[in-house]
C-alpha cells in the first residue's frame, strides 16, 4: 500500500510538472557587448517571465557565422519560436531559412532580414529618427552647417535607414557633409575615426552618430582636441547616452526604447504561438532627448 501511495505521488508530481512545463522562446542577439541590446534582452526576459515562457538567450558576438550556429543549435533544443536581432540583414537570411525549414516561426527585432520568411518585425522607425536628428542639428545651427556622420555596421538595416533619414534632413537643410564614415556602432572605433576625421576637417560644426556608443567615442575625441562647441547627436537613448545629454556633453540622442522592443517581441511571439493574427511590422515609439 505504501509503495502504491509513493508511486501515486511520483506520478502525480510528474503529471503536475508536465502540466506546467513552459514553452521555450529563443532570443538570438547580435551582441551583448552593447548596452542597447542588453536592455532589449532584459525587456524580453521580463515579458517572458510575466507570460510564463522559458527564454533562451544566445549572443552572436556580431559574427554571422556564430549567428547561424546559434540558430542551428536552437532548432534541436525545442524552441517553439525564434526572436532574432540580426548581425547583418543580408547574412541573416540563411539563419532565417534554417528556422523556416525546422517550422520555427521567426520574428526579427530592430534589424530586418533580407531573406527568409518572417512573421513579424519589431523596430523603431529608424528613418524618422535619422531625420529627427538632422532637423535638431538644423534647429541648433541653421542651414548649411558643416557635418560629419559616423555610420553603423554596413549591411544592417538600422545603419542604412538612419542614414537615409538623416540624408532627407541634410538635403532639406543643405548641410555640408564633410565626411560620412563607418565606425561599426562601437565607442572605441567612434573615438579613432573621429580623431582621424578631425585632422582633415577641423572646421566641423556638428556630428551625427548613428548610435550613442559612437557618439560618446566622438565626444571624447572632440574633448581631447579642445572642440567642446561641436554639436554631437547620438541615437538609441542608452543610459550612458542620456546621462551625457543630462550632463550637457551630448547635445541630444534619439531615444529608442530597446526594452520595449524586447517586450513587444515576446508579446508578439505569444500571439503567434496562440494562433492569433499579428502585424507584419510593429513600430516602437521614438523620442528626442535634450537637456
Amino acid at each position: 500500500m505504501k509503495k502504491l501511495t509513493a508511486l501515486a505521488v511520483i506520478l502525480g508530481a510528474t503529471l503536475s510538472a508536465s502540466a506546467v512545463a513552459k514553452d521555450t522562446i529563443a532570443l538570438v542577439v547580435s551582441t551583448l557587448n552593447n548596452p542597447f541590446f542588453v536592455s532589449l534582452k532584459e525587456g524580453a526576459q521580463k515579458e517572458a517571465d510575466k507570460l510564463g515562457y522559458n527564454l533562451v538567450v544566445l549572443d552572436s558576438q556580431n559574427n554571422p557565422a556564430k549567428e547561424l550556429a546559434n540558430v542551428q543549435d536552437l532548432t534541436v533544443r525545442g524552441a517553439k519560436l525564434l526572436l532574432i536581432n540580426p548581425t547583418d540583414s543580408d547574412a541573416v537570411g540563411n539563419a532565417v531559412k534554417m528556422a523556416n525549414q525546422a517550422n520555427i516561426p521567426v520574428i526579427t527585432l530592430d534589424r530586418v532580414a533580407a531573406q527568409g520568411k518572417v512573421v513579424s518585425h519589431v523596430a523603431s522607425d529608424n528613418r524618422f529618427g535619422g531625420k529627427m536628428a538632422g532637423d535638431y542639428i538644423a534647429k541648433r545651427l541653421g542651414d548649411s552647417a558643416k557635418i560629419i556622420e559616423l555610420q553603423g555596421i554596413a549591411g544592417t538595416s538600422a545603419a542604412r535607414e538612419r542614414g537615409e533619414g538623416f540624408k532627407q534632413a541634410s538635403d532639406a537643410h543643405k548641410f555640408q557633409v564633410l565626411a560620412s564614415q563607418p565606425a561599426d556602432f562601437d565607442r572605441t572605433k567612434g573615438l579613432n575615426v573621429m580623431q582621424n576625421l578631425l585632422q582633415a576637417h577641423p572646421d566641423v560644426q556638428a556630428v551625427f552618430a548613428q548610435n550613442d556608443e559612437m557618439a560618446l567615442g566622438a565626444l571624447r575625441a572632440l574633448q581631447t582636441a579642445g572642440k567642446s562647441d561641436v554639436v554631437v547627436v547620438g541615437f538609441d537613448g542608452t543610459a550612458d547616452g542620456v546621462k551625457a545629454v543630462e550632463g550637457g556633453k551630448l547635445a541630444a540622442t534619439v531615444a529608442q526604447m530597446p526594452d520595449k522592443i524586447g517586450m513587444i517581441g515576446v508579446d508578439t511571439a505569444d500571439k503567434v504561438l496562440k494562433g492569433e493574427k499579428v502585424q507584419g511590422i510593429n513600430p516602437v515609439d521614438l523620442k528626442l532627448v535634450t537637456k
